[in-house]
């Protein structure tokens, strides 16, 4: 005869794993947001622009889709710019060399 199946601890170590991987979805969310540059935004307007993305139309997102997977791939003239004019720092801190 079989050994009956738990299913209370099946569904608990399911609900665990739902809510890790729901954690580490956030945490990409959040890793995204750092490295497009959009951590420099304020909460109102990176959500503003979040809820149009949303709603746009198929050929915006096609657009934004294609400008998103060239950021992935490294592609030149997709890096965040610096908002108004600043310039970024250097990796360890300082500024733009010289020469």
């Amino acid at each position: 005869m079989k050994k009956p199946r738990d299913l209370d601890a099946e569904l608990q170590a399911l609900q665990q794993r739902a809510k890790a991987l729901k954690g580490r979805r956030v945490a990409q969310f959040g890793e995204l947001v750092i490295a497009a540059g959009a951590d420099r935004l304020n909460m109102e307007v990176l959500a503003g622009a979040l809820i149009a993305a949303a709603k746009a139309d198929g050929a915006a997102q096609e657009t934004w889709r294609r400008l998103g997977a060239g950021f992935f791939q490294g592609q030149a003239g997709t890096a965040p710019t610096p908002a108004h004019g600043s310039q970024r720092r250097a990796p360890d801190g300082g500024g733009a060399s010289p020469g």
